[in-house]
Order: structure tokens, then sequence, then C-alpha cells
């Protein structure tokens, strides 16, 4: 069954993604540091303060999907396929999200070279851990509270940067979630 959107619910979407997409488009001709909230704004065509009651900060403004990435985390956990380990679909999922479809060059090097932004990802993806801790959890038949399952999810986490910094990212995926599946036993 398809779910009917209203017409406000519409018209704050457009909203919120002409907001992202004119921060997004002036961030990377100028650079973050060189663009500010009022100059999004109005290339929108809205208020400072609409601005704000989208986005808490400027840096959000770069990340207009977060909602999305907790869910998809999640659902990488609860939807793999049955041969599929938990450490699988996390690589793949990872694959997926800095690969093909995922985040441009020249965004990429606009998060590298500017500290709040690249602070910004680091907790972003972060503030996903216990859900996705506590899917493993679920899925491993584990206790929500199992410090092995957090651990994991934070370790999946945090190899996103690692990954995406890496030259060979495919390479470096494989390599990190391999170690992850196997443990650090080097024999």
């Amino acid at each position: 069954m398809t779910e009917v959107i209203g017409r406000r619910e519409r018209k704050k979407a457009q909203t919120r993604r002409a907001l992202a997409d004119a921060a997004l488009a002036l961030f990377l001709e100028r650079g973050y540091d060189q663009v500010g909230v009022k100059e999004v704004a109005d290339a929108a065509d809205v208020s400072v303060t609409t601005l704000f009651k989208y986005f808490p900060s400027k840096e959000a403004l770069v990340f207009d999907q977060d909602e999305d990435i907790e869910a998809a985390l999640v659902l990488a956990v609860h939807g793999r396929p049955p041969a599929h380990t938990i450490v699988d679909a996390l690589r793949e999922h990872m694959l997926r999200d800095s690969a093909d479809g995922g985040p441009s060059e020249q965004f990429i090097r606009l998060i590298e070279s500017t500290p709040a932004l690249r602070d910004y990802a680091r907790s972003m993806w972060m503030r996903h851990e216990t859900a996705l801790a506590r899917a493993i959890a679920e899925e491993s038949g584990a206790p929500a509270d199992d410090v092995a399952c957090a651990a994991l999810a934070r370790f999946a986490l945090a190899s996103r940067e690692l990954i995406l910094a890496h030259p060979h990212r495919r390479r470096a995926a494989e390599e990190i979630f391999a170690r992850l599946e196997r443990g650090w036993r080097t024999e």
C-alpha cells in the first residue's frame, strides 16, 4: 500500500531539500568556511529562522540524510541474506555507502578539508552505535547490553572513515571486516 503524503509534508520536504542542495552547491563552489548560513537561506529563498527549523547547525546542512543512516544500518543487519554473517552484512553496507552511489570525491574532499565537517561526520555516524549494537545483539541472541555487540557496532561505524580515506576502498573494507570476522589473532 502506498502512503499518501500530504501537501504540508511535501512542502517541508521540498524546503529541506532546497536548503541542503543550496548549501552543498555553495560549499563545494566556495568552501564551507567561506559561506554563511544567510547565503544558504537566500539561495533557497527562505529566512535564516526557517533554515534553523530544518537544520540545527551549519554542519547539519551537509549531512541532510542523517535520519536515514540509522534505519539503513539496522536494516543491513536484520535484512541480511540467510547465508551472510552480521559482519558480511556490515561490510557490504559500508562498501555500498562508500563506493557506488556513495559520496562523490568532491564531497569527501570537502569533508576531509574542513575540520568542523570531519568532526561532525564522525560524531553523526557514531550516534547510531546504540541502535546498531542493539540490532547486532538481537540477531546474535545476545543480551541488549552485550559489550561484544557494542564493540562490533563501534568498530563497524568507525571503519567508514578509514574506508573513505583509503585509496583502495574495497580492499580496505575487505581487510577491516575480515579482521573483525576472525578476530585479532594472526596465527
